[in-house]
């Protein structure tokens, strides 16, 4: 069997990387290595929202690792059903609420 070639891409990025964009991604890799490695990622899961100024990693449970402007990493639940986008400082909070969301 041939070796797989996996490869991640950033969405929302030049060729070029600001500053603060590369801060904030060293931080949330920093933390999705710290505390949710085995978490899948979506596909197209990584990137930056010119909109909002966070660079992202969306998991697929539902939990996004964000940044803006290479500030410290937070933890976002989107609820689907009201829109509403709740921030949390760690995971486990973020787990929690997302949790009874679904209950």
């Amino acid at each position: 069997m041939k070796n797989q070639i996996k490869q991640i891409e950033i969405f929302g990025l030049n060729e070029s990387i600001a500053f603060c964009e590369a801060q904030g991604l060293a931080k949330v890799f920093q933390a999705y290595a710290d505390n949710c490695p085995s978490d899948d990622i979506m596909e197209g899961g990584i990137g930056f929202n010119c909109n909002s100024g966070y660079v992202y990693i969306a998991l697929e449970n539902g939990v996004s690792i964000c940044s803006m402007m290479g500030g410290e990493a937070e933890y976002l639940v989107n609820d689907f059903e009201d829109g509403l986008e709740t921030f949390f400082t760690s995971y486990e909070e973020a787990q929690k609420f997302l949790e009874s969301l679904n209950a």
